[in-house]
């Protein structure tokens, strides 16, 4: 058995033991790496840490550690509730809002994780506040930054469109976008359908949602009252001066100073990540710690609620995708997508290999990767060159609601302890099942007729 296969089979036993045994994916994917770069490739150990997706622990610690410090001190529950408002009640509409905000934001340049890592705990928190399926306000949020990536401005469209030109291939901005919008688009009806959203839209304007919270605040503070005045006339002074300065913290429609910096921190890390391109995970990181400082009391157990967890699943597998991808694992499926003789089999096997090895890894990086791969095989004509970029760009970013790449990631992490098991279970299934189905029907639908 060649070294590829020994390497591809070791990736589908660390599946099926994970499953099976309930351990770790993450750290069997480790191990997974150690044994065999050192085994089969005879790679040094610093050669399999070099895969270690160092970018992507920096993102996941600090954007969680950061929105575990604003839940603490009730910034998050004062967005859900603005949120409410602005939407009238009408909760139904609330996750195509988070869609339209991230296809928006990507579509102006900006990167998909960064937009997913500011949008997603804050999506995450109204789920839960207002029964929203967690994982239907995900998808949603993450289709909406795949949504806008191609535009001719965005990130996947800037690298799928140079690529393009450097090569000399017929391309076409226009339809990379449109199609891929589309594309992302329909994934997110479907889910809309698939998990709840009907029953929102019956749900209509939601009153209980709009006055929940401040009836809440309201009842809190006659409570206070009332027990004031059965105390004596100076402890009710002073249980009047407690009452009236816990209100502020207790009410999630009040802004208090640590909401309002909290405001302005998570403000910064939008302007940095988008305006400035300043790392995500290190912007988010510098102001959690400085939040910390700054209001320390708020801050206890924050650090206990980063998602350990999903860091190491996360980054186990991606140094196992990254061993391979080193030592020409994916260059050797391309290889063999060459020598295929069916013009339309050997596209349809390009846009599988993109849409299962984006799953797993970096999408900016397989889009830049693949398309130079297929190059020789679209300058002979035999497929449409500007149907099968869109079809490869389709399959290699719809898949990244997939809990193994950055932004399905950021939605597991941002998921509530006792729903993350069930929403990393839930992503897993869709995503691979998009693995399968996206290459097929984006092929089906823009390869085939123009054969």
């Amino acid at each position: 058995m060649s070294h590829e296969l020994i390497a591809l089979a070791v990736l589908a036993i660390v599946f099926l033991v994970a499953t099976i045994r309930g351990v770790n994916m993450g750290a069997l994917a480790l191990v997974a790496s150690f044994i065999v770069g050192l085994a089969v490739y005879d790679a040094t150990t610093d050669d399999v840490l070099a895969g270690f997706p160092s970018d992507l622990f920096v993102i996941l610690v600090g954007v969680t550690y950061l929105f575990a410090l604003a839940k603490n001190n009730g910034t998050v529950d004062w967005i859900v509730h603005a949120a409410v408002r602005a939407v009238g009640g009408r909760v139904a509409l609330v996750p195509w809002a988070m869609f339209a905000v991230c296809a928006a934001v990507t579509a102006i340049g900006a990167v998909s994780p960064a937009a997913v890592a500011i949008v997603a705990p804050v999506a995450m928190g109204f789920a839960l506040r207002y029964q929203i399926h967690p994982v239907l306000m995900g998808m949603m949020v993450v289709q909406g930054a795949t949504a806008g990536s191609f535009s001719p401005i965005g990130i996947f469209g800037s690298i799928t469109n140079g690529v393009v030109d450097s090569n000399d291939l017929p391309g076409n901005q226009g339809v990379l976008f449109v199609t891929t919008f589309a594309a992302a688009t329909l994934i997110a009806v479907i889910t809309y359908l698939s998990f709840g959203g009907r029953q929102l839209i019956g749900r209509g304007r939601d009153e209980a949602a709009v006055g929940a919270m401040g009836a809440e605040a309201e009842r809190t503070s006659r409570e206070a009252t009332h027990a004031a005045t059965r105390q004596t006339p100076h402890s009710a002074v002073e249980a009047r001066r407690g009452a009236s300065d816990s209100d502020d913290a207790d009410d999630a429609t009040r802004l208090n100073p640590q909401r309002w910096l909290t405001l302005l921190g998570l403000l910064a890390l939008m302007v940095g990540a988008l305006g400035f391109d300043l790392d995500v995970g290190f912007t988010a990181l510098t102001i959690a710690v400085a939040l910390t400082l700054a209001f320390p009391a708020s801050a206890k157990g924050a650090v206990e609620k980063i998602s350990w967890g999903t860091v190491l699943l996360i980054g186990g597998i991606v140094t196992y995708v990254s061993l391979l991808e080193n030592q020409g694992v994916v260059q050797w499926l391309g290889d063999g997508v060459a020598g295929v003789g069916a013009p339309l089999v050997a596209a349809l096997l390009i846009c599988l290999i993109g849409s299962v090895v984006s799953a797993f890894a970096s999408t900016t990086g397989i889009i830049g990767a693949l398309i130079p791969l297929a190059v020789p095989f679209l300058l002979t004509e035999q497929v449409n060159a500007i149907a099968l970029i869109a079809a490869l760009a389709i399959s290699s970013s719809v898949v990244d609601c997939s809990p193994f790449s950055t932004n399905g990631a950021l939605v597991v992490a941002n998921a509530e302890p006792d729903q993350r098991e069930m929403v990393f279970k839930r992503l897993m299934q869709w995503g691979m099942s998009i693995v399968v189905v996206a290459p097929l029907v984006a092929w089906a639908l823009l390869v085939v007729p123009t054969a």
